[in-house]
């Protein structure tokens, strides 16, 4: 059976979640904005620590091309706000402990793991133009590196 996924041209689904800090945080924020939405299995795990800090570290450049960043994981908010605490990040991380968001957006599906087969959060980045619709959808993309290559292909 076929995964959902989301293609460029669909219109993003909802988000209504809580970030880091425990506010509100719905997809209607970005509004009128392009906007880079990634998520992450695990706040604090390495792969998803380097994600992060990679985004931190080009967020300068990401704004001045017109985006805005959110991070997404399956995580309580007490503990993303300990990881967005100790990297320093400067973006909203949002937590999605119930799926929701994961589901609706593609983003959790069959993974393969030294031979074993099974559901999960697919590390994935969607991106967004100002009216909500989907520019880019990435799939299975690896921590390292991701932001380099998310550049090149936004010409940032």
């Amino acid at each position: 059976m076929e995964e959902f996924r989301l293609a460029v041209g669909d219109n993003a689904p909802s988000l209504d979640l809580l970030n880091h800090e425990g506010n509100q945080f719905s997809l209607d924020a970005l509004a009128g904005n392009k906007a880079i939405i990634y998520f992450f299995p695990a706040a604090s795990s390495p792969g998803c620590t380097k994600e992060a800090s990679d985004f931190n570290d080009n967020l300068a450049e990401i704004r001045a091309a017109g985006f805005e960043l959110v991070g997404i994981s399956p995580d309580p908010v007490s503990k993303l706000e300990r990881f967005h605490e100790n990297q320093e990040l400067n973006f909203d991380l949002l937590s999605d402990t119930e799926m929701v968001a994961h589901k609706a957006w593609g983003s959790f599906g069959t993974k393969h793991l030294y031979g074993r087969i099974y559901k999960g959060v697919m590390r994935s980045t969607i991106v967004i133009d100002e009216t909500g619709s989907v520019t880019k959808a990435l799939y299975n993309v690896k921590a390292t590196g991701h932001v380099q290559m998310l550049r090149r292909i936004l010409g940032i």
